[in-house]
Order: structure tokens, then C-alpha cells, then sequence
């Protein structure tokens, strides 16, 4: 499908050959590309370009999960920074509304937007223009901001605190115990996605649905997940370390209601880091929103640094 208007013209890449065009404008996830593609969670039909004659303008590419007939994620969205203020932010609208109405189903709800920025782009003014252009055109199409989330890094070298001795730790046992724990966690969560999820559905299904939507598509065993228990082995919280597509990760970490304020989340924390360090790996990822104060002070205490923020954009 290519739409000529006026003097733009907009379609998606016809294949793996036109990724040099694709990845002219430059954004962190370049490198990732034909991975992605030869790995079937990016398609080409899901990536398109604004162009203007042979130059680059715009671009959008959304990501899905192997073998989904549905993109899961609108995670590249980049305007050529050198146009005119206006026209660069009116080609990015274009664009978005061109690709949307051929990528999203009919009559169904965009996925949401994901970008990485740097950690101090609120600060510093070409960072800020970069993220507020692409913002404000993702705004013009329906979009709002949900949530403004910390990249997380522990890098080997790094100090990992030796076990404490106040809690034990032990495999967990099956599907339904992690789906126990999950649900009891929910309760007074800081999380956003998990907060807005409960306003639509129970922490049961919650749960389960955050489970298969992530943790079940995990690369790595199960049994590198923790639960931590007092020496009566009564459960305190969990943390499941894993390898997602790209890197080695803290996936979901928590403490349960009645055992938070004791400073059990950095012995969990620990934990997690450790069993991920026993695999030799050369770092280890995380993240969490902004506004979980406790969670990203946990991340920090443990040695972890902030190397980029994420703006999570949605059209619900």
C-alpha cells in the first residue's frame, strides 16, 4: 500500500533490503532490526516511511511477539530533526495516521507507544525538542501519556551484598504458586500498568494475564525464580530473573503487603542479581515507573543506574 500525499509519499518497506532507508534516521534500535525481522517480531508491512522524493522524513515500526498476527508494540516513531518545526511535527501526523489505519485491525485500539530516552532529556534542550516533537504528533493522533518509566543496569563489577540470613530462598513450585503470589502483590501496588489493569478486571485475572503476556515468554528456565520466606518458610515475596529477547533481567520483583517496610526487597533484590550473575552474563536489565519511589530506591541501593528513561503513550 503506498499513499501519495501532496508531496509525501507514505508506505511501508517492501523487505530486509530496504532496511539501509529504514534506519537512516538514527535511534537506539537500529542495531536491532534485522534480528527482529529475521526472527518475525518486526514484518515489513508493520514498518513505514514517510518520504520526500529519496529523502527520509518519518518512520514507524511496530514489534510484535514471534509468530503474533498482531503487532504488540509501537516502539520506533522518528522525525527528521532538521525541517521546520511545523512540518516536521505535520509529516510525523501523516505518517501515523497512514500506517495506523493499515496496521491496527479495524475498529480496535492502537497499540501503545514505547520510546527510550536519555535519563536527563527534561533537561537538556535538544533531548527535550527530540522527545516533545514526537509526543505532541503521537498527541494529535488520539495518544495521551500513561506512564514515564526508569531503565534500570547493574554492570559486572558492581558490589552484590552478601545474603543477610533473615530470609531463605527456594524455587518456586508451579504456575499456580506464581500466580498466588502475583495476586497477593497487587494489592496497594505503585505499579501504572498493573493499577490501570485492576480497574478493568480482578487481581486474579490480572495475574494471569500480565503471566502469559510476559513471564510465560520468557527464554530462560523457571527455575532461576525465588520465592523468599522467613525461616518458618512463611512466603515474603518473589523475584522471577530471567532472559527476555535481547538481555538478561529482573522481570518482576516484589514483596507482599503484609511483610513490606522491613527492608525485605534488597535481600530479594540480591537474590535475583545473583542468580543472574552465576550465568556469567554481561549485564543485567530492569525497570520501573518513576513514581515507585521504594522500587527504584531498591534498584539504586543495589548498585543499578538509570541509563535511559522510557515514555509509554496510549490511546485507550
Amino acid at each position: 500500500m503506498t499513499v501519495e500525499q501532496n508531496d509525501l509519499t507514505i508506505r511501508p518497506i517492501t523487505g530486509r533490503e530496504e532496511l539501509p532507508l529504514f534506519s537512516r534516521l538514527p535511534y537506539v534500535l537500529n542495531e536491532e532490526l534485522a534480528d527482529d525481522l529475521a526472527a518475525g517480531r518486526r514484518r515489513p508491512p508493520w514498518m513505514w516511511v514517510a518520504l520526500r522524493g529519496d529523502r527520509l522524513l518519518a518512520r514507524a515500526a511496530w514489534w510484535g511477539r514471534s509468530g503474533d498476527d498482531t503487532p504488540f508494540l509501537l516502539d520506533v516513531f522518528d522525525i527528521d530533526d532538521s525541517g521546520a518545526d511545523r512540518d516536521r511535527v505535520d509529516v510525523g501526523v501523516r505518517l501515523l495516521r497512514t500506517a495506523m489505519a493499515a496496521v491496527v485491525p479495524a475498529g480496535g485500539c492502537p497499540p501503545d507507544y514505547l520510546r527510550c530516552v536519555p535519563p536527563d532529556w527534561r533537561e537538556a534542550e535538544a533531548a527535550r525538542r527530540v522527545v516533545g516533537d514526537r509526543m505532541v504528533a503521537l498527541e494529535r493522533t488520539g495518544a495521551r501519556l500513561f506512564v514515564e518509566r526508569l531503565r534500570l543496569e547493574w554492570r559486572p563489577g558492581t558490589p552484590i551484598p552478601e545474603p543477610s540470613g533473615r530470609l531463605t530462598f527456594r524455587p518456586v513450585r508451579d504456575t499456580e504458586e506464581i500466580l498466588s503470589l502475583m495476586t497477593l502483590v497487587l494489592d496497594g501496588t505503585l505499579d501504572a500498568h498493573s493499577r490501570e489493569d485492576l480497574a478493568r478486571m480482578s487481581a486474579r485475572e490480572a495475574a494471569v494475564t500480565h503471566y502469559e503476556d510476559e513471564l510465560a515468554h520468557y527464554r530462560s528456565p523457571q527455575d532461576w525464580w525465588r520465592v523468599a520466606t522467613l525461616p518458618d518458610g512463611e512466603p515474603v515475596g518473589f523475584v522471577t530473573p530471567a532472559r527476555n529477547d535481547y538481555n538478561p533481567i529482573i522481570g518482576y520483583l516484589a514483596v507482599l503487603p503484609a511483610h513490606r517496610g522491613n527492608g525485605y526487597i534488597d535481600d530479594i533484590l540480591a537474590e535475583g542479581t545473583r542468580i543472574l550473575t552465576a550465568q556469567g552474563v554481561p549485564r543485567i536489565r530492569a525497570a520501573t515507573d518513576l513514581g515507585n519511589t521504594p522500587m527504584a530506591n531498591a534498584f539504586r541501593r543495589a548498585g543499578y543506574v538509570t541509563f535511559e528513561r522510557t515514555i509509554n503513550m496510549t490511546w485507550n
